[in-house]
C-alpha cells in the first residue's frame, strides 16, 4: 500500500513519494533511523525513471532545459550522500518537513 501510494504521488507531481515513504519507513521495525532516508532514495529511484518514461511517451521532454539542474545536482548529490550519515536522523526528519510545508505554501500563494 505504502509503495502504491509512493508511487501515485510520483507519478501525479513527477517527484515527491519520498513525501510519503519516509513517514512510512520510520514507523518500520526494520529499518534504524539512519537507514530510512537511503532505503526512500532506492525506492524511489526506479519511480522517477517510470515517470520519466510514462512522461516521455506523452509529451516531449525540456532536456537541455533540465540539463544544468541535472549537473548541478550530482555533486550535491554526492555530498548529501557522504555527509547525509552524520546528520542525525531527527534533523533529517525535520528538513523534510520544513520543505514539504515551504513547498505547499508557495503553491497556495504564487
Amino acid at each position: 500500500m505504502a509503495g502504491g501510494l509512493a508511487g501515485a504521488v510520483n507519478g501525479l507531481l513527477g517527484a515527491g513519494g519520498g513525501m510519503v515513504l519516509v513517514p512510512l519507513l520510520s514507523r518500520s521495525r526494520e529499518l534504524e533511523g539512519v537507514q530510512i532516508f537511503p532505503a526512500s532514495v532506492a525506492m524511489i529511484l526506479p519511480l522517477c525513471v517510470i515517470s520519466l518514461i510514462a512522461t516521455a511517451m506523452h509529451t516531449s521532454l525540456p532536456f537541455s532545459t533540465a540539463l544544468p539542474y541535472l549537473l548541478g545536482s550530482i555533486p550535491g548529490g554526492l555530498l548529501a550522500g557522504y555527509y547525509g550519515r552524520k546528520i542525525p536522523a531527527m534533523w533529517l526528519h525535520r528538513a523534510l518537513g520544513a520543505m514539504i510545508l515551504w513547498g505547499g505554501i508557495r503553491y497556495l500563494w504564487p
